[in-house]
């Protein structure tokens, strides 16, 4: 199994914001969002209010973007601890009509300044392979997430070797340019593997059933509270 290699925390820089929304999540961002609706399925609106869902690292808004181009019946905090990330993510949601369900917020999700059972859901996309310590974002996260909400959080995994690395990079990265590829191979590198995610949930008191690797290079967290 390949080793853990930290990439930076925060991606804020002009660049790699650009980059990043430059890129094409259309069909991850669809399957994410596809999935987190079937995870609401059945769901109770907690205190019969609409839903309002924190995204962690939501970087240049596109899911929140995506989840309400769906009609969903509620509100988003999206949050990002890069500047970069959100001054595109303001543009990209004000385009797209959404500035009255989408709030950006600045945010640091080791440190979440709510109280607890804030949120009637969470919801994270490649975030955690970003924090050098995971536990500490995915016990703040479960931590503001109301009893009863659902918990949905999606990460890249990390391969077993370098030849499955590169294929990787190939496969879903091949088409772009040097420095996104570069951001690709590094975040697959600080991602960690179904196995260590357990380790962590565990601790938490979450059951470490809920987390499987649900494609080639995600895993996931689905989980009731």
């Amino acid at each position: 199994m390949l080793n853990r290699i930290l990439e930076p925390e925060v991606m804020d820089t002009a660049e790699e914001a650009v980059d990043y929304d430059r890129m094409d999540h259309s069909h991850v961002n669809r399957l994410f969002v596809d999935d987190f609706l079937l995870a609401l399925t059945g769901t109770d609106r907690l205190d019969n209010q609409p839903y309002c869902i924190f995204d962690a690292g939501t970087g240049t808004a596109l899911i929140p973007i995506e989840l309400m181009q769906r009609g969903f019946p509620g509100t988003v905090v999206a949050s990002d601890l890069a500047q970069a990330m959100l001054i595109v993510a303001r543009h990209n949601v004000q385009a797209a009509g959404f500035r009255d369900s989408i709030e950006l917020v600045l945010r640091d999700c080791k440190q979440l300044p709510e109280p607890d059972a804030t949120y009637q859901a969470v919801m994270s996309n490649s975030i955690v392979h970003h924090i050098p310590e995971p536990r500490a974002v995915l016990r703040e996260l479960w931590r503001v997430l109301k009893p009863g909400g659902v918990f949905f959080v999606r990460d890249l995994m990390r391969p077993e070797d370098i030849g499955a690395l590169n294929h990787l990079v190939k496969t879903y990265a091949g088409d772009a340019n040097d420095h996104q590829q570069k951001m690709f191979r590094e975040s697959l590198h600080a991602a960690l593997t179904v196995s260590e995610v357990r380790e962590i949930l565990v601790e938490l008191g979450i059951s470490p059933d809920s987390v499987k690797a649900t494609s080639d290079r995600h895993w996931t967290i689905c989980a009731r509270k």
